[in-house]
């Protein structure tokens, strides 16, 4: 599985954004897609994920929203309200398997999209 991630910016707080992450090579549906965020100096960290059920990270709940379109073989992430400790670089990934918060569990990777906000 290949992953292209793409949509990050530069938004003011209280703004919005939206990600997308392109899947290519097997089938799409039957994999967990999860987006995690990494910022500067500190660990990667679980922001939601989807199968048929979504999860999210206390931190956005509320705020974030993700989903998919098996068709278009994409994962979206929906971010409103935006605050600037939500600037990281954001990762989307898969695993073939069941939900996981813990990036270890991913088997794969897309390259990562800076989501930067600005106070």
């Amino acid at each position: 599985v290949q992953l292209q991630a793409s949509g990050g910016g530069l938004v003011q707080a209280g703004g919005s954004l939206r990600l997308s992450c392109a899947a290519s090579g097997r089938t799409f549906s039957g994999y967990v897609m999860g987006w995690f965020r990494q910022a500067p100096g500190k660990d990667r960290e679980f922001v939601a994920s989807i199968k048929w059920s979504t999860y999210y990270a206390d931190s956005v709940k509320g705020r974030f929203t993700i989903s998919r379109d098996n068709a278009a073989n994409t994962v979206f992430l929906q971010m409103n309200s935006l605050k600037p400790e939500d600037t990281a670089v954001y990762y989307c990934a898969a695993r073939y398997s069941s939900h996981s918060r813990r990036s270890a569990d991913y088997e794969y990777w897309g390259q990562g999209t800076q989501v930067t906000v600005s106070s």
